[in-house]
């Protein structure tokens, strides 16, 4: 017999100063996660990274172009999502979209659907705003977020290549 589907307890809603901290820390790990990713390519986490981090998105909340959104269960946060409406990007060769920059789920709440829910909420938000097309970059190595991606509707369009200065030819 079929189980039933149980209702999600993971609430959407904007973030607020009070939620700083612990999107400053949830920053911090996605900063080390890249990092560990690609050493070379992505920054590593600095102590000062989670206050540096929440005290940047404190900024962005207030901005109208801007959505920062938290997923919230049973009062403790599980997740952040931060995007922007933006206008003609020429050196991306992209007209208006809605830009998806971070979208982190705690590492204990993975694969439980937290991720699709605040990306679901960040595209709702941004085409309140107006966006008609909606663009995001991933860790290439990134394969769950790849995959989530792909099952939300995006396509790959772009491929980011990182070489080092001083690396021999060939």
């Amino acid at each position: 017999m079929p189980t039933k589907p149980v209702e999600h307890a993971v609430k959407i809603r904007p973030a607020n100063p009070g939620d700083m901290e612990i999107l400053g820390g949830f920053g911090a790990l996605l900063v080390a996660m890249h990092h560990e990713l690609d050493a070379r390519r992505f920054i590593e986490a600095a102590k000062s990274t989670p206050l540096r981090y929440g005290q940047f998105l404190k900024s962005q909340v207030t901005r109208p172009e801007v959505i920062v959104i938290v997923a919230e269960e049973d009062g403790a946060l599980v997740g952040y999502a931060y995007a922007e409406l933006q206008g003609f990007d020429y050196m991306s060769l992209r007209g208006p979209a809605g830009v998806i920059h971070d979208l982190f789920v705690d590492p204990a709440r993975r694969r439980e659907g937290v991720g699709r829910l605040l990306l679901e909420a960040a595209m709702a938000g941004l085409k309140s705003l107006g966006a008609e097309r909606f663009v995001l970059s991933t860790a290439y190595r990134n394969e769950t977020a790849r995959s989530l991606f792909a099952a939300m509707g995006f396509r790959p369009t772009m491929i980011e290549m990182t070489r080092e200065a001083d690396q021999a030819d060939g």
